[in-house]
């Protein structure tokens, strides 16, 4: 009986239900009727057992980090700076978008938090300069994917925490990957300036203010260079790492920048608390409902049934990025890396697929995930900062999920786009 708890859970989310019970209600109710009371126990304990470690304090850090940054005006740098290196292309303010997407994900690894900061800035100022509104806000939800790709990510924290992975090599495998989709979009405006007339090119930045630029945008640009080179100097740990982020964070806004003002630190802290909690929560019931899975030996059936339809790793790598892309239209990516990573990641780690080349395989299409329908997380943040209704948004965002798709696919194929960089720092072999 507890093999159909994978099905009860999708009839939650169906009904409406939110993640974080449907989670907790799907493996409790089938415990419940198969007479596993004692088990139920072991189920909810471990929705606190989930959080209780010290790499996930990681999350929490990052996400305060991220709202020092964005309260204290540092995104508008960061569009200054990119505004002075690809303003003067054709389609120049859809290009900064994506530019000024890339960076801000070294500060904040949070789709939802690029989103929210670049959006409301950027969407209503391409506007102004003569692109249509919907185009606007495609290109701000297709770039803000990207966020949790290049590190610091969230979402390859969680992976390392469930998979037992090196954080600091899932970091390292996803910078390529997260400048291919950058280049990818930028690539896809060139492509679309004509058919969707978008502005032409405004005057090339100078020299002086391209160096004023960089300037200007010098300490923000630091804090992933903290990060990574803590982290690969053996500094620091992860977590290490992530609060020295936010010290730094706090430092640069309050002393160097002085765009904060004391009286900001409370909301600041409230709404990364709020939004922490949320992560939290979400991969703590996500293990509980792992515990389940295990019971219900749900990674042996996984394995027996897609090695019946095949034993060529590149026919069950094209299936699983089928199944991938369509969970992520249900299923947020930190909960689906917690159910789904212990089940098919060890299935691939046989056939001889490197893990972190799988782990980037997985999160990369997850997070691609957040741009699908009916779900997706940031279609509905991208609607309510735009005023567009997500129906809408979903058709002026299909040139821009085809590019992802195609980049997901280059890495799924290609190894060496993931593995290289790891590899050149000793992670991989």
């Amino acid at each position: 009986m507890l093999s159909f708890f994978l099905p009860v859970f999708l009839v939650f989310l169906f009904l409406g239900l939110p993640v974080f019970f449907a989670l907790l209600a799907a493996p409790g109710l089938l415990l419940w009727a198969a007479g596993m009371e004692r088990d139920i126990t072991l189920l909810y304990r471990n929705v606190y057992t989930g959080i209780d470690s010290f790499p996930l304090m990681a999350i929490p850090f990052f996400m305060l980090a991220g709202e020092l940054m964005n309260r204290s005006g540092i995104t508008l740098r960061l569009v200054e700076f990119s505004q002075a290196l690809v303003g003067h292309l054709r389609g120049g303010l859809a290009h900064v978008n994506v530019l000024s997407s890339m960076l801000f994900a070294g500060l904040s690894g949070s789709a939802v938090a690029d989103v929210s900061a670049l959006g409301s800035m950027l969407i209503p100022a391409m506007e102004k300069n003569g692109y249509k509104k919907r185009f606007a806000a495609a290109i701000t939800a297709a770039s803000s994917i990207i966020g949790p790709i290049i590190p610091p990510s969230g979402i390859m924290i969680i992976y390392a925490y469930v998979m037992g992975e090196s954080v600091a090599a899932l970091f390292l495998a996803g910078i390529v990957p997260g400048i291919l989709m950058a280049g990818g979009l930028m690539v896809a405006v060139w492509l679309m300036a004509d058919k969707y007339e978008l502005p032409a090119a405004t005057k090339r930045a100078s020299w002086g203010e391209r160096g004023t630029a960089s300037l200007r945008a010098f300490w923000p640009l630091m804090t992933p260079v903290i990060i990574l080179g803590g982290i690969l100097g053996g500094v620091m740990t992860p977590t290490e790492a992530a609060a020295v982020a936010v010290g730094y964070a706090f430092v640069v806004a309050l002393f160097i920048m002085r765009t904060l003002k004391l009286r900001d630190i409370p909301d600041i802290l409230t709404r990364a608390g709020i939004t922490s909690a949320v992560v939290l929560l979400l991969v703590g019931a996500a293990m509980a409902f792992k515990t389940v899975a295990a019971l219900a030996r749900t990674p042996e059936q996984m394995a027996g049934i897609l090695l019946a339809l095949s034993d060529n790793p590149l026919v069950l790598l094209f299936l699983i990025n089928l199944l991938l892309f369509l969970v992520g239209m249900f299923l947020d990516a930190g909960p689906a890396i917690i159910i789904l990573g212990p089940i098919l990641g060890p299935i691939f780690v046989e056939l001889g697929v490197d893990p972190v080349h799988f782990a980037i395989i997985m999160a990369v299409n997850l997070t691609v995930g957040l741009l699908t329908p009916p779900m997706g997380l940031v279609l509905f943040v991208t609607s309510s900062v735009s005023g567009l209704r997500v129906e809408t948004l979903s058709k002026a965002i299909l040139p821009f999920l085809a590019v992802q798709v195609t980049v997901i696919f280059l890495l799924t194929y290609i190894p060496a786009l993931t593995l290289t960089v790891p590899r050149l720092f000793g992670f991989v072999q």
